[in-house]
Order: C-alpha cells, then sequence, then structure tokens
C-alpha cells in the first residue's frame, strides 16, 4: 500500500527528514523543485534550449520557495521561466529567501505584482507554454480572498497546462475542500507523498494527473511518524486472494445468503446475489419474506431462494443463517416494520459476517451506536446520502470531509466502514483508512452499489471484513474500468459490471 499524509503529518515527515536523517531543509526543497522540473520538462515535451517561457507564479511561504527551485532549474535547461512573486521580497524568509537570492543571482527574471497589476499576469499568460502554481501548497488553512483570489482566477483562465506543486492553491490539503478558489491543473506534482485532499473528488477534479516526486529520504522513518491512510494497490489484492486450489468445492468456496428484495425491487436482490457469484462464492441463497421470495423463483438460475416466515422472523433467520459464511443485507429490502425487524436481528445478534447496505443502513439512521458490539463482524457501505444517516447531516456536508466523516462513523459504530465514491474509502477501528483509486464513470449507474455488496459478501466469507471491503472496492473499480475500454463512459448495466469480475481477477492475476 502507498501511505498518504494529512497537513500535520507532511511536516511531521519534513522535521524528521532535518533532524533524524539530517538533510538540511534548503536541500529537501531542492530535491522537491529539481524533481518537480524533470516532470514538467517531461510532461511538456521540452528539448534542452528550447527556450519555452513558463510563467511560475510564487507566494510568501515554502511553497513559493519550490517554485523558485523549479524556475532556476527550467533556466539551466534553456527554458524562460519568468516568476511573477505576488507578495514583496520582503516578506520572503527562510528557505524560500535563499532561492529567491540564488534564481536573481544566475540571471532569473522576478516581476514583483501589486494588486492593481494582475493584468500584467493575465497578459504574460496569455504567451505562455504552461503556467506554474507556487502560491500555497498544503499550509493553507483559510479561505481565499482579495488579490490572491484574483491571481488564481487568472491562472485558471490559462490556455496553456497548468502545473500545481504539492497542491493545487486554494485546495484544503486534509479535506480537499476548496477554500473560496482553487487552482484547476492539468498536472499536480506533490512531494514525498500524497496528501488526503488529494484523494477527494474536488481534489482529482483540481489536481489533474497526480506525479509524486521523492525529496531525497527514505520512507522508514513513517513508522515513527505515522500516517493516516494508504492506497491500495494491486499486489495487496493478489496478496488476499489466493489463487484457489484445485480440490476446492462449492462448500468451501463460501456461502453466502442475501437478505434483499421487496415486490418491484427484487432486481436489487438478484445483482447483490450475482455480484456474489461473480466474485467467487461457492453457493449463494437469497432469503426474502414469501411474496418476494415467490417473485424471484422465476428469475434465478445459480442462485437458490429461501422464505423468510413472517410469523416467526428471528427463529427462520436463525436456522436460514446457520451454515452460512457471509450475509449481506439491505439492497430494496424496504423499510416495514418487519424489514426492520429482520435487519436488527441480523445486524445485532446473528454470529457471522455480514454487509449492511442500503435499506438495512437507513433501518439504523439517527440510532447507529446499536451497532457498537454486535455478533460476529460487520461492515457498512453507504453512499454519502446514506452516510448522511448515520452521522447526521447532509450528503454535502459528508463529501465536504470524508476523511473526517468516516472516522465519526468508525468511531460510532465500532465497525469497518467503505464510504462510496470516486474514491471510495474503508475505515476501521484503530487501522489506517484504506483507499481505492480504481473505478470508472461507467460505475455510475442504478445496481453497481448492490453489484459490490455482493462481490464484498463473497470475499468476506473468507477474509477478515476489512480487507474483504477494500479488496471488494478494488476488483469493483477494475471491472468498470474494463467495461470503459474504447472509449466508454455511460451505457454499463450493473449486471454487466458483475459479469466483468472474474476477467478483471483473471486480468490482475496475469499483471
Amino acid at each position: 500500500m502507498i501511505p498518504v499524509l494529512s497537513r500535520a503529518e507532511m511536516r511531521k515527515f519534513d522535521a524528521h527528514a532535518s533532524s533524524a536523517c539530517q538533510v538540511p531543509s534548503l536541500l529537501l526543497m531542492e530535491n522537491a523543485g529539481r524533481g518537480a522540473a524533470d516532470v514538467i520538462v517531461r510532461e511538456l515535451g521540452l528539448p534542452r534550449g528550447s527556450a519555452a517561457r513558463i510563467v511560475i507564479v510564487c507566494g510568501a511561504g515554502n511553497n513559493g520557495g519550490d517554485g523558485f527551485v523549479v524556475a532556476r532549474r527550467l533556466l539551466v535547461w534553456g527554458a524562460q521561466p519568468i516568476v511573477y512573486l505576488l507578495v514583496k521580497p520582503e516578506r520572503l524568509a527562510g528557505d524560500a529567501l535563499g532561492n529567491y537570492r540564488s534564481f536573481v543571482a544566475v540571471g532569473g527574471l522576478v516581476v514583483e505584482l501589486e494588486p492593481n497589476q494582475l493584468s500584467v499576469l493575465g497578459s504574460a499568460i496569455e504567451s505562455a507554454r504552461a503556467v506554474v502554481d507556487a502560491v500555497f501548497g498544503t499550509g493553507l488553512d483559510r479561505e481565499v480572498s482579495g488579490f490572491f483570489r484574483y491571481a488564481i482566477e487568472f491562472m485558471n483562465g490559462a490556455r496553456c497546462p497548468i502545473f500545481a506543486l504539492d497542491l493545487p492553491s486554494g485546495l484544503d490539503a486534509d479535506s480537499g475542500a476548496v477554500l473560496g478558489v482553487a487552482v484547476r491543473a492539468e498536472t499536480t506534482i506533490t512531494f514525498a507523498h500524497a496528501k488526503l485532499g488529494l484523494m477527494t473528488a474536488s481534489g482529482l477534479l483540481h489536481s489533474g494527473k497526480l506525479h509524486t516526486v521523492d525529496i531525497g529520504v527514505p520512507d522508514t522513518g513513517l513508522a515513527q511518524i505515522g500516517y493516516s491512510a494508504e492506497i491500495v494497490e494491486a499486489s495487496d489484492v493478489l496478496s488476499a486472494l489466493v489463487t484457489r486450489s484445485i480440490t476446492t468445492h462449492k462448500g468451501s468456496a463460501g456461502r453466502v445468503v442475501v437478505i434483499a428484495g421487496s415486490p418491484g425491487k427484487i432486481g436489487a436482490a438478484l445483482l447483490a446475489a450475482q455480484g456474489a457469484m461473480r466474485a467467487g462464492a461457492g453457493l449463494v441463497t437469497i432469503a426474502a419474506l414469501p411474496e418476494t421470495a415467490a417473485l424471484l423463483d422465476q428469475r434465478v438460475l445459480e442462485v437458490m431462494t429461501a422464505r423468510i416466515d413472517p410469523e416467526r422472523v428471528e427463529g427462520s433467520l436463525d436456522e436460514l443463517l446457520e451454515r452460512a459464511d457471509s450475509v449481506a443485507i439491505g439492497p430494496g429490502l424496504g423499510l416495514s416494520a418487519t424489514a426492520r425487524r429482520i435487519v436488527e436481528h441480523v445486524a445485532l445478534r446473528v454470529p457471522r459476517t455480514k454487509v449492511l447496505d442500503a435499506d438495512a443502513i437507513s433501518h439504523f439512521a439517527g440510532r447507529a451506536e446499536l451497532l457498537r458490539g454486535a455478533a460476529g463482524e460487520l461492515v457498512l457501505t453507504p453512499h454519502a446520502g446514506e452516510m448522511a444517516r448515520i452521522v447526521g447531516g447532509s450528503a454535502a456536508d459528508v463529501e465536504a470531509d470524508r476523511f473526517g466523516t468516516l472516522a465519526r462513523a468508525v468511531a460510532l459504530t465500532e465497525s469497518v466502514v467503505l464510504l462510496k465514491g470516486h474514491r471510495t474509502l474503508v475505515g476501521a477501528p484503530e487501522e489506517r483508512v484504506a483507499i481505492n483509486v480504481s473505478g470508472s464513470g461507467v460505475l455510475a449507474t442504478g445496481g453497481s452499489g448492490d453489484v459490490l455488496t455482493g462481490i464484498l459478501a463473497a470475499f468476506g466469507a473468507l477474509l477478515d471484513v476489512r480487507r474483504a471491503a477494500y479488496v471488494a472496492a478494488y476488483v469493483h473499480g477494475i471491472a468498470g474500468e474494463r467495461r470503459s475500454q474504447q472509449g466508454v463512459d455511460r451505457g454499463v448495466l450493473a449486471h454487466e459490471i458483475a459479469d466483468e469480475v472474474p476477467f478483471a481477477l483473471g486480468a490482475l492475476r496475469a499483471g
């Protein structure tokens, strides 16, 4: 897994590099700026001595210092960098001041902008080959206003590529929230490690393509410093999903029970069951109330059905789940009083691995703390709206701070929580957040989440729930990516995503 750091953790990493590793902060800045300049040259395809005009917009802090290093390195390459400084040089200090002086000393051009001179910046951007954002970086924790806001808006008007250093200026490093206005970069070059804010939908929209460059120190200090999150890689998935033995049989491949569906919503149950089958479950049964089960009987092939007795809900559930390895509950189940009895009994008292999705989550709206200490292993799979029902607020509040909201939900339920979204997050008590970066826009279709629930239940029959959750999210995403080949970005149906799962797994094994 690839570490992802918060603003505070990155400061600790820099401090550790300077103190324990004895690498001066000036050299750390040099390494960062040199790596960024290399990326810019490579991305633009600049030959040495190309004389390309590149506008670099610098602020007062270390991000501005990084910009001066980039400018000096581009000057050495033979480009024509011009730095537009948004503060008086007297406000520069430390390493930023040192690199400002170095750039000027080697013949670099610095234009000091006054608030009434932003048109100068606009004219320069119009004729530039590229723009480099070195205004704020990760240190910003307040809304951008006034002169700086206008400067960012001028940058966003550029018709040439924009490169952001470390983090697009105006983006919160931890939540990814836009602090008034933020640079919309084509490429972001982040230093040492990706930041939490880059792993959000807003972060993605503003950062574009992400490159990480090292700053000349190893990651060995991370164990001491600690870090908040990690990106799931293909190797993590492959290590979890052991190649199936020739002696495996349907009973040992995982027995999954899907408790889902109601009249008018049997598709949700079918999709969850199909997801479980396609992810490798040996035996899948859909358990439903009699009216729903009768409808399902007309549709199922490889999947079995079973009836929950409405006169003895708890007893019949115990009988149905006696041999189950995992249970998926909630898709299309409804919010009736009987459905609540089913959900509460399974979630709180059945000692199995359980995946709570959709209506099963909604039944615990405003009382999610009841899930603490539930029997067996539990994982919740909310989207932003369902997450808001768990922790309060609105879906917009959840999206504004996905990492913070996830932490609250995990603390409230003491369970594994998978927060769905473009960057699906998996949180668990006393564990780092696992970030899934696989996926495609074709997953934005009704029933896609039901398929994910089934995949998770299949993996949960054989793995611990945290690992099952991030592996399921990754595989679901890869299935979507495969379906989006040849330029397809919409119109893929949920059952087609499920059908792609075994082939996605095969492609992962093939490398």
